[in-house]
This record gives C-alpha cells, sequence and structure tokens, in this order.
C-alpha cells in the first residue's frame, strides 16, 4: 500500500487549478521558492547537469525551477490532479521534466542510486509515515548525494504561527492544511535521517515577516525549516 493519505492527497488536489496563480492560495510557496531553491543548490555543489528526484512535486513549482538551472528532474507524485496541472505548466512553458504519478518507496525499489540529489518539500508532515519517505529518499541517492527535506517544526510557536496565523488569521494556506500533531521535530527528522545512513550537514529556518509579508532564511527553526542530507561516499 502506498504511503499515503487519501484525505491529504485530495487537499493537493483540490488546489490543481490554482497551483501556478502566484497570488492564489499557493502564493506562499512561489514567494519562498527562489529562497529555497538557493539553498537546495549550495548545499548539492550545483544543480546543473545533475540528476534530481524531486519528492512530493505537487504542481512543480520546485521542479521546474531545477530544471531551469540545468538538471534533469524527475518530480513524482500520488496527487493527480496536482500532476496534470505540473504536466501542463510544463508544457506550456517548454520545460523538460519528467512528471510521474509514482511513490517515494516504488521509485527507490526500480531506481536505487540513481539520483546526485533528492528533494522533499513540505510533504513529509502529510504522510502516515514519514520515516518512510525518508529512508526511500536515502535509497535513491547515489553515494555523496545530497538531500534536502523542508517540514514545519512541532512546537507552540509552530502552532500559532503555520496554523493559526497562516491558515485562520492571514489566509495564507487553506485552512486545514496542516495538523498539529503530523508536524515534525527537527530532532525527529535527524534521527530518522541517520537511520538510513545520511550525514546530516546542515539545517536552515524560514520565517516569515507579515509586516512586510517577505520570507527570509536565518537561524530560526522552531517553524518551518529545511534539513540537508549526504549519502556517505564508498570506502
Amino acid at each position: 500500500m502506498d504511503n499515503a493519505d487519501p484525505a491529504e492527497l485530495r487537499k493537493f488536489s483540490d488546489l490543481a487549478s490554482r497551483w501556478w496563480d502566484p497570488e492564489g492560495e499557493c502564493a506562499p510557496l512561489h514567494a519562498i521558492n527562489p529562497l529555497r531553491l538557493g539553498w537546495i543548490e549550495r548545499q548539492a555543489g550545483g544543480l546543473s547537469g545533475r540528476r534530481v528526484a524531486d519528492v512530493g512535486c505537487g504542481g512543480g513549482i520546485l521542479a521546474e525551477s531545477m530544471a531551469l538551472r540545468g538538471a534533469d528532474v524527475v518530480g513524482i507524485d500520488l496527487a493527480t490532479e496536482a500532476l496534470t496541472a505540473a504536466r501542463t505548466h510544463a508544457s506550456e512553458h517548454d520545460v523538460a521534466v519528467d512528471y510521474r504519478e509514482q511513490s517515494a518507496e516504488d521509485l527507490a525499489a526500480s531506481e536505487p542510486e540513481s539520483f546526485d540529489v533528492v528533494t522533499c518539500m513540505e510533504m513529509l508532515e502529510h504522510v502516515p509515515d514519514p520515516a518512510a519517505i525518508v529512508r526511500a529518499c536515502a535509497a535513491l541517492l547515489r553515494p555523496g548525494g545530497t538531500v534536502v527535506f523542508s517540514t514545519i517544526n512541532r512546537t507552540p510557536k509552530a502552532w500559532l504561527f503555520a496554523i493559526v496565523g497562516a491558515e485562520y488569521l492571514l489566509g495564507l494556506l487553506p485552512r486545514g492544511t496542516h495538523e498539529y500533531a503530523r508536524l515534525i521535530r527537527p530532532s525527529e527528522l535527524a534521527t530518522w535521517a541517520r537511520n538510513a545512513d545520511l550525514d546530516v550537514t546542515a539545517e536552515r529556518g524560514l520565517t516569515y515577516n507579515p509586516l512586510t509579508r517577505r520570507y527570509h532564511l536565518g537561524d530560526d527553526i522552531d517553524v518551518n525549516y529545511m534539513l540537508a542530507c549526504h549519502a556517505s561516499t564508498d570506502a
């Protein structure tokens, strides 16, 4: 059985027609994309010429931007309508991304150690077994490859800012996008990564200023954060 929650898949499929509207419900994804793209590129030592798997690619905002940086990108997701939006946008803008309706576990089984870079952004908090996704991402990496995860910390501050603030007060995200119990502490994610034989190499927080309406990268990981890991090289 796929490691997916049908209710969560419906949430993202319902957004499909608005995924590429930079002023709509996915506006935060468009706003943070340049920041996370730059950080991913720095952690990976560049994207041009690299084979990349974007796990949980949704409508393809990050996948397309990595392809435009010269990466050979495979984008996978189980939300059918979101993938349709991704394929349509890529076709209309002549961007080459190989989109597949496939789970991370299935891709890891069919193409182990086949990718230089793996990204898994804003997905782990939406699946029943996030540790299994981490293991699959690790299995996809070639020796020395880079994986970058992003998710939301399970803290009172995250509940206030990412759920109450972003979903109910500011309307940055649709209500019900996140469930507090599913949020993931950095220590938990790091443990899953190490158990999958990954070396944790960097972490970075992402914060939002409601007055300037701008996002920033920094040391504050109390709410949104990214974790970079590397696969061990052969001895």
